[in-house]
C-alpha cells in the first residue's frame, strides 16, 4: 500500500558522520530542513527544532515566518547553549558569533487538488504531472544553486527577501514532493535537459559558470544518463512509497546516483505525499518513453567545454550541444 515518505541518509564516506538533514511527512504536511554544518553548531538539531514546530496551517508571509522563527528560537538557543558550554570554550564562542543554520521547506494539503508551499533556502518543494510531463518547483533558476543560500539563524534577524511561497494546483496525475538542494539540482537538471528546448538559456547559465553543477550537467550529457525525469520518478522516486525497505532502497539510489557523478556529496533528503497509482495507459506511455536515453555527441561537447573556458557559450554552440542529444 502506498503511504507518504520522508528518507534522509547522510554522506557516503569512509567514516560515519552526522546527518544534518531532518525530514517530516503526516497526512497533510511534508518537509525538509537542510542543516548548514559550513557555519556555526548543531545544525542537526536546529534543522529538526524547526521541522517539529511547524504549525497544523500553511505559514502565509514572511512576516508570519518571523514570528514563527521567535515562538520557539530561545528554547532552542538554550539548550543548545548548555550543549556548547559542556563542549568547552572554543566550541561556545562559536556558537555565540554563529549560532545554527538551515534551510527550510514544507507543503501542506490543504484541499483535495490543492496544496501550499514556503521555501528559504535551496531546498525546493516540487510538483510532477505524470500523464503532461511538467514540473512545478519553488526555486529561482538551476543556475541559482551556484549561489549561497538563505538560511534560517537561530539567533540572527530573518531576512524577509529569503521566503518564497506558492500553490500547486494538482490533477489525479500529480505527485508533490520536496527534497534537500543536491538532489533538488539533479532533477531541475535532468528536466531541463529533457526540456531543453524551453531551457536553453537556463542551461547556458550554468555551463558557464564553471561550477561543479556545471560539471554535474556535463557529466549527466557525456556519460548518457541524463534519463527522462519521468524514468527517475517512476523507477527510482515512486517505488519508495509502496517499498519493503524504503531506506534501503533511497540509499542505493543515491549511492548509485552519487557515484555515477550526477549528485554532489552531501546528505540527501526526500519527502513524499503518496502517489496516486497511474492508469494502465499511462503507466504505458510513461515506460515507453522512459527508454529514450539521451546521447551526445562528445567530440562536440569537449569544444564548448573549451570554448567556455575563455569566453561566455553562444546561443549558437548551446543549440548545437542540446542538438546532439538524441
Amino acid at each position: 500500500m502506498e503511504h507518504n515518505i520522508a528518507l534522509s541518509v547522510g554522506k557516503f564516506e569512509k567514516e560515519p558522520t552526522i546527518n544534518e538533514d531532518a525530514v517530516i511527512e503526516n497526512e497533510n504536511l511534508i518537509g525538509v530542513s537542510d542543516g548548514a554544518g559550513g557555519g556555526g553548531l548543531f545544525a542537526d538539531q536546529w534543522s529538526r527544532c524547526l521541522l517539529d514546530n511547524l504549525p497544523k496551517e500553511p505559514i502565509g508571509s514572511a512576516q508570519e515566518l518571523k514570528e514563527w522563527v521567535e515562538s520557539f528560537w530561545g528554547e532552542y538557543y538554550d539548550k543548545a547553549e548548555k550543549q556548547a558550554i559542556e563542549l568547552g570554550g572554543i566550541f561556545l564562542s562559536k556558537f555565540y558569533e554563529e549560532g545554527s543554520f538551515a534551510t527550510l521547506v514544507a507543503v501542506w494539503h490543504t484541499s483535495d487538488n490543492e496544496y501550499r508551499w514556503i521555501a528559504y533556502g535551496d531546498s525546493v518543494a516540487f510538483c510532477y504531472d505524470r500523464k503532461k510531463k511538467t514540473l512545478q518547483h519553488s526555486f529561482t533558476a538551476l543556475a541559482d544553486f551556484c549561489e549561497p543560500p538563505y538560511l534560517i539563524n537561530c539567533k540572527d534577524e530573518l531576512d524577509l527577501q529569503g521566503f518564497r511561497s506558492g500553490t500547486f494546483q494538482t490533477s489525479p496525475d500529480s505527485i508533490v514532493f520536496c527534497c534537500s538542494d543536491a538532489m533538488s539540482h539533479y532533477i531541475l537538471m535532468c528536466y531541463e535537459l529533457d526540456n531543453q528546448q524551453h531551457f536553453e538559456q537556463d542551461i547556458q547559465a550554468v555551463l558557464n559558470r564553471h561550477s561543479r553543477n556545471a560539471n554535474y550537467v556535463i557529466t549527466a550529457c557525456e556519460t548518457r544518463r541524463a534519463k527522462r525525469l519521468t524514468d527517475e520518478l517512476e523507477n527510482v522516486f515512486l517505488p519508495l512509497c509502496s517499498a519493503c525497505h524504503p531506506q534501503e532502497q533511497f540509499d542505493q539510489a543515491m549511492r548509485r546516483l552519487e557515484q555515477e557523478g550526477l549528485l554532489g556529496h552531501d546528505d540527501y533528503s526526500l519527502a513524499m505525499f503518496a502517489p496516486i497509482p497511474l492508469t494502465t495507459a499511462n503507466s504505458a506511455d510513461c515506460n515507453s518513453k522512459s527508454t529514450r536515453v539521451k546521447a551526445i555527441d562528445i567530440r562536440l561537447l569537449r569544444k564548448v567545454i573549451r570554448r567556455t573556458k575563455s569566453t561566455a557559450l553562444g546561443n549558437k554552440d548551446l543549440t548545437e550541444l542540446l542538438k546532439s542529444i538524441k
